[in-house]
Order: C-alpha cells, then sequence, then structure tokens
C-alpha cells in the first residue's frame, strides 16, 4: 500500500478536509497516475452531502482526472511511463457481462465500480481523484491526446463523455437543430460537443447573463426560459433536446419544443422526482431518453475527437483549499464553467 495525501469528505455534509488515504500496490495490470489536475463535477457534490442517497465515507470525489503514467505492472501493454493519461467515472466492470462486450461499463449487468464511493471487486472502497496519485487498470485508462492540455482534459472525462455519448447516440449532425437546456459544466461542453458535430444548436437557459459565452462556444441561438414566449416561439423547433441540469424541469414544456419524433434526452440527475403528463410524449411520437457517461471505448473516442476538433473544458483552476468554496459555488452557478484542481496544492 502507498499513503497519499487527498481532500476527504469525512461524514455527508461536512467539508472537505486534507488527509491521508492508501493506494493500492501496482498490480500486473495496473497504472499507477501522478495526478495532476482534477474536475469537480455537480455530482461529487449530491454524492459528499448524500443527495442521491447513503454513500460511503470518509470520500475522496473526484472523476475527472488528468495525470502523467508514474509506474505500470508488468502485464501493462497499453501505456508507458510518462504517458499523458485520464481517469472517467468508472474504475472496473465485469467485463464479462453482455453489456461490458458491447462496449458498455457504465451499464455492467454484475455492476460497475465507480471512481469513489463505490466498492471494488476486492471488497475495498474507491477513492476518487481529490489526491496526488491514484492506481487504475490499465483497462480503465484513457489515454489523454498530445492537443489536448491535462487542465482543460480533465473535465472531458465525466461532463465530456456525458454530452458526447447521448449527441451521438441522437445522431446531431449538419442539418439537426439541437438544445442545450443549462450553460454549466455540462452544458457548455454540450453546446461546443454538438457545434463539432455539425448541428445547429441553441442555449436554453433560465437568463441570457451567459449569452455571450454561449454564442462563442458555437451556439447560433440563445433563449432565456424565463421568458414565456420562448415556450412559444421554439414550439416544434428541434430534433434533440439535451437537459444538463440537475434541478426537476416541467418537462412537458420542453418536449413541446421538439419536432415529431424529436428526443429530449436527461442528463442531469435532479434529488427529486419529476410529474409528466404523458400526452406530452404520445403527441408526436416523442421520446424522453436519459443517458449516463459512456462506455470506455467511447471515451477514448471523445477525447481523441476533443483533440482534433481543439475542444477542452472552460476551467477555473483552483487550490485544494479552494474546494468547499468552490462547491458552493457551484451551487449557486457562479462557475466558469468547470473548477479544476491543481493537485500540486494537495
Amino acid at each position: 500500500m502507498t499513503t497519499v495525501a487527498a481532500y476527504a469528505a469525512p461524514a455527508a455534509k461536512a467539508p472537505l478536509e486534507r488527509t491521508t488515504i492508501e493506494r493500492r500496490e501496482v498490480r500486473e495490470h495496473d497504472v499507477l497516475i501522478d495526478i495532476k489536475f482534477a474536475g469537480i463535477c455537480h455530482s461529487d457534490i449530491h454524492q459528499a452531502r448524500e443527495g442521491w442517497g447513503e454513500a460511503i465515507f470518509p470520500m475522496v470525489p473526484g472523476h475527472e482526472i488528468a495525470g502523467v503514467v508514474e509506474a505500470v505492472g508488468s502485464g501493462v501493454t497499453k501505456f508507458k511511463v510518462g504517458d499523458r493519461v485520464g481517469v472517467g467515472c468508472l474504475v472496473d466492470s465485469c467485463r464479462e457481462c453482455e453489456n461490458c462486450k458491447a462496449g458498455m461499463e457504465q451499464h455492467c449487468l454484475k455492476g460497475s465500480v465507480g471512481t469513489y464511493n463505490a466498492v471494488g471487486y476486492d471488497g475495498e472502497p474507491t477513492y476518487g481523484g481529490y489526491a496526488r496519485k491514484v492506481v487504475v487498470d490499465e483497462a480503465f485508462t484513457l489515454r489523454i491526446p498530445d492537443g489536448l492540455s491535462l487542465d482543460v482534459a480533465a473535465p472531458l472525462l465525466c461532463a465530456g463523455i456525458t454530452t458526447y455519448s447521448p449527441l451521438k447516440h441522437w445522431g446531431t449532425a449538419p442539418g439537426k437543430k439541437v438544445a442545450v437546456i443549462g450553460l454549466g459544466g455540462l452544458g457548455h461542453m454540450g453546446v461546443k460537443i454538438a457545434h463539432a458535430m455539425g448541428a445547429e444548436v441553441t442555449v436554453l437557459s433560465q437568463s441570457l447573463r451567459k449569452k455571450d459565452d454561449g454564442l462563442k462556444m458555437g451556439a447560433e441561438h440563445y433563449y432565456a426560459t424565463s421568458d414565456e414566449q420562448t415556450f412559444q416561439d421554439l414550439a416544434g423547433t428541434f430534433d434533440v433536446i439535451l437537459s444538463t441540469v440537475s434541478a426537476p424541469l416541467d418537462f412537458g414544456s420542453y418536449l413541446g419544443l421538439l419536432k415529431t419524433g424529436g428526443a429530449l434526452v436527461n442528463v442531469g440527475a435532479p434529488e427529486e422526482p419529476i410529474a409528466l403528463n404523458l400526452f406530452s410524449l404520445i403527441g408526436g411520437n416523442k421520446t424522453l431518453a436519459g443517458s449516463m457517461i459512456g462506455g470506455i471505448a467511447e471515451t477514448q473516442e471523445m477525447l481523441d475527437f476533443c483533440a482534433e476538433h481543439g475542444i477542452g473544458a472552460e476551467i477555473e483552476l483552483i487550490a485544494a483549499s479552494e474546494v468547499n468554496e468552490a462547491y458552493e459555488r457551484v451551487l449557486a452557478s457562479d462557475v466558469w464553467y468547470r473548477f479544476v484542481i491543481d493537485t500540486a496544492t494537495i
């Protein structure tokens, strides 16, 4: 075991604090990663505060990890010391079930193992990226292309794949009209990626305060959802709407913005249930769908796509000592657009 410095929540809703954790020794197929940057995802806050249910403490959040390979196990073939790598939301799965074999490890039928707040197949709890180092199986380690700086690449490991996967799945391409609900950590990546895929992109946000940013990122249009006229003007407009917000929405109103056969895809995960009049789905043969990250191969595809198109996250780099303040700012929607921890400060 190796002792490394980390930031952890000692209990639900408790402030994160500097501590040390144990990382396993490097096994045959393991990669030891010197973490350089770790993104702060809204899901880190949900879990550290038990918003999604009972959690494991102490908790070291972080599943947007970018770093450099420091050591490899004797059987590792994909990576060598010095390689630039990333780790996303998964660190293991059964690798044998129908979904794993189809490249959908996130939907492993035996149960995928999260990067933190999970228990591995070895019975040990997992600790995430708010730490100096991490040990991960090479099968769940991603290569970060040279064209991407590690700091802006880190958020791609969750925010990037969370938006890339459904946009691709639902046919985002030239000639398609795509709307993104919310211009936050997920939403800004959705705008950049949908634009790079060739779609005509619209941002639907509570207000117009981020309009200039949204247009710079590739949106052609920007509307305030606080204005009821928006829902009249845009009725029947979109092929795909990607909802990236973690607050419950009036989904019936948003379904009204879809073309016949369109899809409203939800990647935000509100803590509360929603109510839905099913006539808003039946009329127009519409789809209300969900999407959860992506498999390992698709995540690598996303990283390569982002490098090819010069896409990185818009970040605010912070010291580890600022993490609790950053959590409060995320909850207040006061982040432009993803906090990233410089792990050298841990």
